[in-house]
């Protein structure tokens, strides 16, 4: 099934992101963690792109499997580092021919122990390109990510939204956001897309915190803040022979996000697992358990979902 209509159909739509494991025991273990959340039933689970070549052939593989072991609608991240475009569209023919249905375009982070994205020859540099590519010649539902708190590559907000416009123009029928912290980045950026004619869903993305290292180390990749509020909070709780404290927080912490969002009119809630259930177990059974989006006002998926 579509994303695009996955999204547009009645209520919330949940969905879980994983990365390939580079050994057979970490893949199992994935798909116990898979299994162990198909019970929450999720709209679908995307699993993402290795960088390098490392994990490349994994992803098709895996969504593979989750479609047809588990019957859960998976999508493929896909991009465009260290390909030629005859290359790009090797691995897309071979998505097609594997009955893949949705595919989310991205242009993909410098290889590892480089700083700069540089093409390579015959390649492409933007993942609106990629969009391009894919919609032109395939019938894949493409998607793009978009940044609440811009792209740190961005040289302002305006250069960034325009880049989620090409991404849309281009073929992108849904958006998923970076992760953030602060609803209200998520809301203002919904409000700036809307008034520039973007009009596809825009989906929050939600990380759970459960590492205090490891969420400061994300955060500074990806230019995402940690408001001061909760930062205080988890430097109080953080104590390594009581990792459990940070995780509680971050479980509690989401839960209270995610409830926010959904009640005034987000489409739904993408979770970063990091390969892990707990954390988006708890939350979502909570979600579910609570249904705040039954208390979004009429206007408000007008606002988040798609433009009036």
């Amino acid at each position: 099934m579509r994303v695009e209509d996955i999204v547009s159909a009645p209520g919330p739509c949940f969905s879980f992101e994983f990365f390939p494991p580079k050994t057979p025991e970490g893949e199992e273990k994935l798909f116990d963690t898979v299994a162990a959340l198909r019970s929450l039933e999720p709209s679908f689970v995307s699993v993402t792109y290795g960088a390098g070549g490392g994990t490349r052939a994994l992803t098709v593989d895996i969504v593979k499997r989750i479609k047809n072991e588990l019957g859960i609608e998976a999508m493929a991240h896909f991009t465009c580092v260290g390909h030629t475009r005859e290359e790009l569209h090797d691995v897309l023919a071979e998505m097609r021919d594997a009955g893949i249905e949705n595919v989310l375009a991205l242009r993909g982070d410098p290889p590892k122990g480089e700083t700069e994205f540089k093409p390579v020859p015959g390649g492409l540099s933007h993942g609106s390109e990629l969009a391009v590519l894919i919609s032109e010649s395939y019938e894949f539902c493409v998607g793009g990510a978009c940044y609440p708190e811009t792209h740190p590559e961005a040289t302002d907000p305006e250069f960034d939204l325009a880049t989620a416009q090409y991404k849309v123009a281009a073929g992108a029928k849904f958006l998923i956001t970076q992760l953030f912290f602060d609803n209200e980045d998520y809301f203002d950026f919904v409000d700036r897309a809307r008034e520039s004619g973007i009009e596809v869903p825009i989906i929050p993305g939600i990380m759970p915190v459960t590492n205090f290292e490891q969420i400061k180390r994300f955060t500074s990749m990806c230019g995402a803040r940690i408001p001061v509020p909760l930062l205080e909070q988890l430097e109080a709780n953080h104590d390594p022979d009581h990792l459990e404290a940070v995780q509680d927080l971050g479980v509690a912490y989401a839960t209270l996000q995610c409830a926010d969002l959904l009640a005034r009119g987000a489409p739904g809630i993408h979770f970063y697992t990091l390969n892990k259930s707990p954390a988006t177990r708890a939350i979502l059974s909570a979600l579910k358990g609570a249904r705040p989006w039954e208390r979004a006002p009429a206007s408000a998926p007008a606002a988040a979902n798609q433009s009036a």
